[in-house]
């Protein structure tokens, strides 16, 4: 049986993974079969068997896939030398996948990933893991800003981080829902958050008083 090159592998795979996608988005994990992802896929069951054992391992390929994704949208804030302008780079970023249609599927596995995640350990590691690394940076950044001055002392950055992730959390679920959701003026609400944790003038006088 001749050789197949790892281009054609990994475009079989996902191809797999896009079916996959369909599917769960459409109808969630519980209603969705195996049988399900091999017809959507145009594959034989073999083929599909040959890449993916389970459900699981579906779930979870899909969750690490998001999280390379999401990697190179975080890159855009590290990049960024002023830690409170990397908050807002990141927020503008996110915002445009918000509002990106080709992304409407993802959002919508993401979030039956998030239900899957109270029942499911394995599913639930793999989301802690793909919220950890946004919030670490997060935390960075207004560790980094806190540091220089930039940014108020009085509130944990894990605490922060996990405010402003909570925030966008609950915008994806709005979006998924159809609401008529105005991700602009959200984003610019955001930035005002963001704004509030900078250190002002009277800041600067308390803490030299002190």
């Amino acid at each position: 049986m001749p050789k197949i090159s790892d281009k054609k592998r990994e475009d079989r795979r996902q191809q797999i993974l896009e079916a996959a996608l369909a599917c769960f988005s459409d109808d969630g994990f519980h209603q969705t079969g195996m049988a399900d992802i091999v017809k959507r896929s145009g594959l034989s069951h073999g083929a599909v068997y040959l890449y993916f054992q389970s459900k699981d391992d579906l779930i979870e390929a899909l969750a690490d896939d998001r999280h390379r994704r999401e990697a190179v949208l975080n890159s855009v804030a590290q990049g960024s030398g002023d830690p409170i302008e990397g908050l807002h780079a990141l927020v503008r970023v996110y915002a445009q996948w918000l509002t990106d249609p080709a992304g409407e599927a993802r959002r919508r596995v993401g979030i039956h990933g998030w239900a899957e995640a109270l029942r499911n350990r394995r599913v639930r590691t793999s989301v802690i893991e793909g919220t950890d690394m946004p919030r670490a940076l997060i935390v960075a950044l207004v560790e980094r800003g806190q540091h220089d001055g930039l940014m108020k002392r009085d509130l944990a950055a894990d605490a922060i981080a996990r405010v402003l992730m909570a925030i966008f959390h609950g915008l994806v679920l709005q979006k998924c829902w159809g609401e008529n959701l105005d991700v602009e003026a959200c984003t610019t609400a955001v930035g005002r958050v963001i704004d509030g944790f900078r250190m002002t003038k009277p800041d600067v006088r308390r803490r030299t008083r002190a």
